[in-house]
């Protein structure tokens, strides 16, 4: 295994290493273009590349001929709005596979494999399409062509395109974002392990050098050479064959419309910013603002409120970016940072999580209060933005001339990048470092990429926390097995409306408790169908703990093992008090020390001092009052403790805005498993997992309070740095109203891929 900085790399056993890749620009309708001087294999080939996308919610293609004059004689692979979709239309007829899933993450990279195959006798694998090494199944639509049927790539005469369909571009297809390692392979359908593998430490897949051959018109484009923007420069064809590309509206001169980036997916130090996946501005955490450009552009109108994010949030170390805004009135933008563990607002700096330096007077802004600060600035005047995580600082530079610290209060936040308008129509242009700085950055300030960020404690979240998925009949083995010994078990059956059951090592594997009742424990009892068992390991490194104590009566505290103050507390009664039984008390970092909820109901959030003694818990102990619900004399309870680990769990909360373009949360990772509650009114304890569904958007629904069946409710992604909602449902996402969740990784975002 390669190693930089005592980090895995995301690189095959071979240190292989991906140097650029080049932006396209759709506003700029960039593309390449190639037509093939001889015709090669029109019933086999296989296109491979590493695509991150900019535009979200717009169509774009990747590859693929569309006749001139002619919507009805095309062959060509691309996004339709958000889903993938593989086309062959020759004069009427058609072929066709749209992705049921969706692809609309804009901060990391996605390897798509497009294979087409009519000589193979099963009709349903002579168009294939594989996303991340794992071939897509399940289809919107999908219409198969007839055996040995000839395409119409592949054609002497037919010119075909990279970034639109050519040599007719259809209106609004250009493709919009990053594509790099691109491989077409005349003649051979392949899978994608032949461009890719996975990588034994993260399980991440990663790409790997191909090393077969490619055909008559085959190809390798690594867009490596930024010397000319020429066939013979970055479309170079590297495979040998000599079949290059003429790049159209693609820039390699130095400025805001370079587009011969470091932006890659693997991670590796050059002696300069790094090379690995970058921080773009964010499409999916906006409150009005249009990005364009590969997600470097950012323009808002005359409304107020218009705020972004970046894609990446650092707690530590030290960062710096440029921001150039290049049109608007009066230079009213607002750059600045922003708190990411907060729902980005209609306008964030009139809050208390947004701290900013205005061009329009040179004022710093924070919770709308305007303090003197700096020179003021116009267009083109390129500012930088030092974050010094470490001393809790931000800096501001006009043109390399240091305004000085602005702020001093950050430590402790999760900082994002972030941009407002100030109230007015604005333009401006960052660059993360993945084009050449302006300016040399502050001595030991770094860009923002995943070669730069904090190595995770887990790397790989599968060995903290785990799924499992059987018949009813073998749910426990299978759960059981994924750690075997220290551990939490919460098994549901998914498909019939049985009580869910907690089981742990602490207390015995078979003494069961029910998040859904009050009951004391019980015995384990097999469910009757398909189920679902989610699997915690229990230990210091996982942030997890597990403690049983004898309740008093009196006010206490009882110790914990975990090292540093839990996020979450989660306590069960598992005996009676006489007759009566006592519900779960839930205790979250965003409730404040008298507040609970009730993991077996749906009711919001209560105040009762007797409950923590109204205090939060500490690194030691957590408190506990005279109430019954978590210390009634003589009553046995279990306490599940979570503490917040970077990279594999978070705990935090926020607020809904009502629309179907819901709130962003950033975790930091890429989520495998998510519980929701809303906590000002009433609603259910919402979980997803990306074992019962594989694929955005996340449909499969239980609830912690209900012994119902599975339910499908599409309302969210999982994305690779946290989860966007997609629903104005007030279950998720009401105008104001507060949530809190509990997240738990499949891999931290330093190492994942887009999903």
């Amino acid at each position: 295994m390669s190693v930089v900085n005592s980090t895995p790399l995301l690189l095959g056993d071979d240190g292989y290493q991906i140097s650029r890749s080049v932006r396209l620009r759709s506003s700029a309708s960039a593309y390449f273009n190639r037509t093939p001087a001889s015709t090669g294999n029109r019933t086999t080939w296989t296109w491979s590349g590493w695509v991150k996308r900019g535009a979200i919610g717009a169509s774009g293609d990747l590859f693929g001929y569309l006749a001139v004059g002619s919507q009805n004689n095309q062959h060509y692979l691309g996004f339709s709005t958000d889903s993938l979709y593989f086309v062959y239309y020759p004069n009427g007829a058609n072929s066709l596979l749209t992705t049921t899933q969706v692809f609309r993450d804009p901060s990391a990279w996605y390897h798509i494999v497009a294979v087409w195959d009519t000589t193979n006798a099963t009709a349903t694998n002579r168009m294939r399409l594989y996303v991340n090494g794992v071939q897509v199944t399940v289809f919107a639509s999908a219409n198969y062509p007839a055996l040995n049927q000839a395409g119409l790539v592949n054609v002497s005469g037919n010119g075909v395109g990279l970034g639109a369909a050519y040599p007719t571009v259809a209106s609004g297809h250009y493709f919009d974002g990053y594509l790099t390692e691109v491989n077409f392979i005349d003649g051979q359908a392949l899978t994608p392990s032949s461009f890719g593998e996975t990588n034994a430490v993260t399980g991440v897949w990663q790409p790997k050098k191909y090393t077969g051959t490619y055909g008559t018109n085959g190809f390798y484009l690594n867009f490596a050479d930024n010397s000319a923007a020429t066939a013979a420069a970055i479309g170079a064809d590297k495979s040998g064959n000599g079949n290059n590309w003429t790049p159209n509206n693609i820039s390699v001169t130095a400025g805001a419309t370079y587009d011969s980036m470091i932006d890659v997916p693997t991670m590796w130090a050059d002696g300069g910013n790094g090379r690995g996946n970058y921080a773009v501005l964010n499409p999916v955490d906006t409150s009005g603002a249009t990005l364009s450009n590969a997600n470097l552009q950012v323009v808002t109108s005359a409304t107020a409120g218009n705020a972004t994010r970046g894609t990446m949030a650092v707690s530590s170390g030290k960062w710096y970016w440029e921001v150039t805004p290049t049109a608007g009135t009066n230079s009213a933008v607002m750059i600045g940072v922003a708190d990411a563990g907060f729902s980005i607002a209609s306008a964030n700096y009139q809050t208390a999580n947004f701290w900013g330096y205005y061009g329009f007077n040179g004022n710093k802004y924070n919770a709308n209060t305007a303090t003197a600060y700096g020179a003021s600035y116009a267009a083109n005047d390129v500012i930088g933005v030092a974050l010094d995580m470490d001393a809790g600082t931000v800096s501001f530079y006009k043109n390399n001339v240091s305004q000085g610290p602005a702020y001093s209060t950050l430590s402790g936040k999760t900082i994002s990048p972030s941009v407002d308008n100030g109230g007015a129509a604005q333009t401006a242009i960052f660059n993360f470092g993945q084009r050449p700085f302006a300016y040399t950055p502050p001595t030991g300030f770094k860009a923002l990429n995943t070669q730069n960020l904090p190595d995770a404690t887990i790397v790989k979240g599968s060995t903290a926390f785990n799924i499992a998925l059987d018949t009813g009949a073998n749910i426990k083995t299978s759960t059981e097995a994924l750690f075997g010994t220290n551990y939490l078990e919460w098994i549901k059956d998914r498909a019939n409306a049985n009580n869910h059951q907690l089981l742990d090592t602490v207390r015995g594997t078979t003494a069961v408790l029910q998040s859904n009742t009050t009951a004391a424990e019980t015995t384990y009892l097999a469910p009757a169908g398909s189920s679902v068992g989610w699997a915690w390991k229990k230990g210091v490194t996982q942030g997890f703990d597990i403690v049983t104590y004898t309740g008093t009566g009196a006010n206490r505290t009882v110790a914990h093992s975990l090292g540093v103050a839990p996020k979450m507390v989660i306590v069960k009664s598992r005996s009676q008090g006489g007759t009566t039984t006592y519900s779960w008390a839930v205790w979250q970092t965003a409730l404040a020390g008298a507040e609970y909820l009730l993991l077996n109901g749906t009711a919001a959030k209560a105040t009762a001092a007797s409950v923590w003694n109204s205090t939060v818990p500490t690194s030691s102990v957590f408190s506990l009052g005279t109430d019954s619900i978590g210390n009634g004399s003589t009553v046995t309870y279990v306490a599940y403790l979570f503490a917040e680990v970077a990279g594999f769990s978070k705990f935090g909360s926020y607020t809904g805005n009502g629309l179907a373009d819901g709130p962003f949360v950033f975790c930091g990772f890429r989520p495998r498993f998510v519980m929701f509650k809303r906590t000002d009114a009433v609603e259910g304890w919402y979980m997803y997992d990306t074992a019962r569904d594989t694929i955005n958007a996340m449909r499969n629904e239980l609830r912690a309070e209900s012994s119902a069946a599975e339910a499908v409710f599409s309302s969210r992604d999982f994305l690779s740095n946290g989860f966007k909602v997609r629903t104005a449902n007030g279950s998720v996402n009401a105008s104001g109203g507060t949530y809190i969740f509990m997240a738990f990784a499949e891999n931290p975002f330093k190492y994942s891929l887009a999903r």
